[in-house]
């Protein structure tokens, strides 16, 4: 499952990503994923089991360096969001 991320961070939307999804975090998510934030532990236990992704240009809008992520989240571009689209037959959209 691929889930799209685009609303601030909550405990339950983190506890529903299965094992092995892929997350991309976009638009105001991105604010959620800074490595002295309070979510930063529990990215760093869904990177053991997830891939993680940012939309680059969303960080960059937002003036967050790559530095200030929690460490193992990946950038990708808008045709790298297209590939994972096509790659994932279930996608779930989170946002407000």
């Amino acid at each position: 499952m691929l889930h799209l991320i685009s609303q601030p961070l909550e405990k339950q939307l983190l506890e529903r990503i299965g094992a092995d999804d892929a997350v991309v975090f976009m638009a105001d998510a991105v604010l959620g994923i800074l490595a002295q934030g309070v979510w930063a532990g529990d990215l760093q236990s869904l990177l053991r089991r997830n891939r993680l992704y940012v939309l680059a240009e969303d960080r960059l809008i937002r003036g967050i360096e790559k530095p200030e992520l929690t460490q193992g989240i990946a950038d990708i571009d808008y045709a790298g969001l297209v590939k994972l689209v096509c790659e994932h037959s279930v996608i779930q959209s989170w946002t407000l």
